[in-house]
């Protein structure tokens, strides 16, 4: 049994995640952004779920979360928050799950929500300037943050997922992948003990599959942490 994080967890495949999690008996701390967006996660609540409420767009609401995650002992965090439009995409993405990683050193299994859109995501993206950081350059942000992350802290199990295009509120009625299969992958990562899958990973569906080749760069990497250690002030 494992106590897992999930971020964004009051619909789409967090909460699919949250509820799988809680099926199999593991311990799961549900998130949401507000006390409003909670009251839908009440029927978890009553299963047992806990709860943290925080804005990942903001840096003291994350740093607040991770107060939170060092007194409950938490074993892994979903990062599974993340939007797909407007001028938060850097702010939620990936600096987010940068800081609250940053912030949770005795956490020591992550897994980060990723893309196949992160394939067309560039490595020459201004991270100075925020606001030009397009969906696909955050994901491939977050899945070279994620394969740096071992390199950083030794002990550290880090791995990234493509979930597919699947029909949640982000993905829209229309898309063609499986929703159960789409929150998997994740949950298995985040409380596994097979030592056949404590190197970094990219995965679709519970199999490996091979990321841009950028996110395995390790100058690209270590240009990444620099400027998020840089932009929140918190080194790994």
């Amino acid at each position: 049994m494992s106590r897992v994080l999930v971020t964004g967890s009051t619909d789409g495949l967090g909460r699919r995640s949250a509820e799988a999690l809680l099926d199999a008996g593991n311990e799961v701390i549900v998130h949401a952004r507000s006390d409003e967006r909670a009251r839908v996660l009440q029927p978890l609540l009553d299963r047992g779920a806990t709860l943290v409420i925080g804005d990942l767009a903001s840096e003291s609401h994350v740093r607040a979360i991770a107060d939170e995650v060092a007194a409950r002992e938490v074993d892994a965090i979903i990062h599974n928050a993340g939007v797909n439009t407007g001028g938060q995409i850097f702010a939620i993405n990936v600096l987010a799950p940068y800081l609250m990683t940053a912030l949770s050193p005795q956490v020591h299994r992550h897994v980060y929500l990723s893309s196949g859109m992160h394939l067309s995501g560039s490595p020459t993206v201004d991270m100075q300037h925020e606001g030009s950081v397009s969906y696909a350059d955050s994901k491939l942000l977050i899945t070279a943050f994620a394969a740096a992350l071992p390199r950083y802290r030794e002990e550290t199990v880090a791995h990234a997922v493509d979930p597919g295009w699947v029909a949640t509120r982000m993905g829209g009625p229309g898309a063609p992948d499986d929703l159960e299969a789409g929150h998997e992958t994740q949950d298995w990562l985040a409380t596994t003990e097979d030592n056949a899958v404590r190197d970094f990973g990219y995965w679709f569906h519970r199999a490996r599959r091979d990321p841009n080749p950028a996110a395995l760069d390790e100058a690209f990497q270590d240009r990444v942490v620099h400027v998020l250690a840089e932009r929140s002030g918190v080194t790994l």
